[in-house]
């Protein structure tokens, strides 16, 4: 029996005696994030799937994992020899959860579902309450979690020290940033709000942690009411120093378990919570009169950025492309000496990045898929998996950085050697895709949906497509992935400004074969004012060459070369001195104007 199934059966013992028909295990942890401690990766630990976004849901005879199309090839990999199902979200005729749940449990007596209150948000527990008791009168019980009795060997929850984002790169201080936070409140007729996301409590305090893997942030609560601001952090974070900074910034601090008693102490009429951040067990445990069932005001303010943190983003990218100039001049030679692996080759890029002033570490785990792997668009090699290159084909190369100025994200997609007709074709595709979307021009407050078509629609022509959002939000010095603006196919409402950065990322993947992105860190800022209001332009931030040996130049329209040339001489200027001859020849060579 390999070590899923014995987990599996663990589990079932522990149903057995709790009389649970199934139990959910989503992705997330106690503050809703994308990214977690190890703490609340029980996910993973019982599916072995190690994707960013799932969920596994465990009954006591089948199992099943729903996961998006980033993770479809991975999750069947890893899923294989266990009893879990892949359940593709998204694609014609998968069930939904409760769907599942229904079919499966229709013989059971009194079922009831188990999932963890506390990590599970209230908007999706409610939901599916709702929904399980439509599939067939299935309960739903949220008190309970089995992974705190067989995860025998569990990782705590992180107890690192919190540091001091400075002015100079956080750019406003913490006093104006409470004073719009409660005018935000205020208009949404809300007294106060609990902030459960740690990027909003880290962007709203000027602080930064090491709690979570390539996100600097630090485990805590954040309680606003009207004349008091409460942080529930474990004290062992908090050094005298910082203890000092907040209490100066009239933040107090309690102990990060009494947050619940802090909600039932809260006095004020009401308070406003987000339903898709907020834990359920929290939005359970609220006393005051009334709940403003509202989305956060904060990750609006935080998406636009102030002029301290874009200047840092053009450091932080001037040091990023200067790593990866590094990196890709010694990539080719290396590849042809021989004995480079997916592996090397990220240890590589991350070390010349460690070199650069301020770095604190990757904003991801780096995506570095040869031919076949590039296929598989969030592919992490593993020992098992890792292949070497050889000086042929082509190598997807998604990475980024966390500087103490900025985040960055990039991915350029290299031929390593010869390449196919159809590798160029496709490689152009994208190419064209990324810069029609770089060159838009738009009216302020359009939304990431009204773009997303300019960036398709090249590929939509020849009948192609790709299933993951074509920008996302990039946070400053926090997470890699910042909503809530996002430039992709589903409807996303919210509206575009300027001052905010995203990623351009368009890409295609053919399975088996190979796949091709290319994506930039841009800046959102005004273009012109006319008699029918204002427009906004796209800005790339990202400087480091885009290869070009691998574009069809006769699938370019004038307007799209134009740019790639521009965006070059750009890149040149910018990077040239800070380096040395040699690799001043080489990006010049890469850079060099296409007629």
């Amino acid at each position: 029996m390999n070590m899923i199934n014995q987990r599996l059966e663990s589990l079932r013992e522990v149903m057995k005696r709790e009389h649970l028909a199934a139990f959910i295990f989503p992705s997330t942890d106690a503050h809703q994030s994308e990214y977690v401690a190890d703490h609340w990766m029980g996910r993973a630990w019982i599916s072995g799937f190690d994707g960013s976004a799932g969920t596994a849901v465990v009954t006591m005879h089948s199992a099943a994992l729903w996961t998006d199309s980033r993770y479809f090839l991975a999750a069947e990999e890893q899923l294989k020899g266990t009893e879990f199902q892949l359940m593709k979200l998204k694609i014609p005729g998968t069930l939904s959860i409760a769907e599942w749940l229904g079919k499966e449990l229709q013989d059971v007596d009194s079922p009831e579902v188990g999932l963890d209150g506390w990590v599970n948000s209230y908007t999706s527990t409610s939901g599916l309450i709702a929904d399980l008791r439509k599939a067939g009168g299935i309960t739903v019980r949220t008190n309970f979690d089995p992974l705190e009795e067989i995860w025998k060997d569990r990782p705590s929850i992180p107890l690192k020290p919190v540091e001091i984002q400075p002015m100079e790169f956080a750019g406003e201080d913490v006093p104006s940033k409470i004073k719009r936070i409660r005018l935000a409140l205020r208009a949404q007729h809300a007294d106060g709000m609990l902030v459960s996301a740690l990027d909003d409590i880290a962007w709203t305090l000027n602080l930064r942690g090491t709690d979570v893997h390539c996100v600097p942030v630090f485990v805590s609560y954040l309680l606003i009411a009207s004349d008091k601001v409460s942080l529930f952090v474990d004290e062992a974070k908090v050094s005298s120093e910082i203890r000092a900074y907040l209490e100066s910034n009239g933040v107090s601090i309690y102990k990060c378990n009494k947050v619940e008693e802090g909600l039932k102490a809260y006095s004020e009429y009401n308070i406003l919570l987000d339903g898709n951040e907020t834990s359920y067990y929290l939005w359970k445990a609220v006393r005051c009169q009334e709940i403003v069932q509202a989305s956060s005001p904060i990750p609006a303010m935080k998406a636009v950025k102030n002029e301290a943190e874009i200047a840092g983003y053009r450091s932080a990218m001037l040091k990023d492309g200067v790593a990866m100039v590094k990196f890709l001049k010694w990539l080719l030679p290396a590849v042809e000496a021989g004995g480079e692996t997916e592996i090397s080759i990220d240890k590589k890029l991350t070390a010349l990045r460690a070199e650069q002033k301020l770095f604190r570490d990757i904003s991801f785990d780096t995506i570095a898929g040869y031919q076949a792997h590039g296929a598989i668009v969030h592919y992490e090699a593993t020992p098992e998996t890792d292949i070497p290159l050889k000086p042929e084909g082509l190598l997807l190369l998604d990475s980024g950085a966390q500087y103490q100025d900025g985040t960055t994200d990039i991915t350029r997609t290299i031929a390593l050697g010869p390449i196919t007709e159809e590798m160029k074709h496709i490689y152009t595709l994208v190419l064209k895709a990324h810069i029609q979307l770089e060159l838009a021009k738009f009216p302020d407050g359009a939304s990431g949906t009204q773009l997303d078509a300019l960036g398709r629609e090249c590929m939509w022509r020849e009948g192609f497509n790709f299933l993951h959002g074509t920008g996302h939000g990039v946070g400053s010095y926090l997470s890699v992935h910042e909503g809530p603006h996002q430039i992709r196919m589903e409807y996303m409402p919210t509206p575009l400004r300027a001052g905010m950065t995203l990623t351009d990322e368009p890409g295609l993947y053919l399975a088996g074969k190979f796949g091709v992105r290319i994506e930039n860190t841009v800046l959102l800022s005004g273009y012109m004012k006319t008699e029918f209001g204002k427009f906004l332009q796209i800005e790339p931030l990202t400087l480091c060459p885009i290869d070009t040996a691998p574009i069809d130049l006769t699938m370019l329209m004038p307007e799209e070369l134009a740019w790639l040339n521009e965006y070059h001489a750009k890149v040149y200027a910018e990077l040239a001195p800070y380096l040395d001859e040699e690799e001043k020849k080489w990006l010049e060579n890469a850079t060099k104007a296409i007629k």
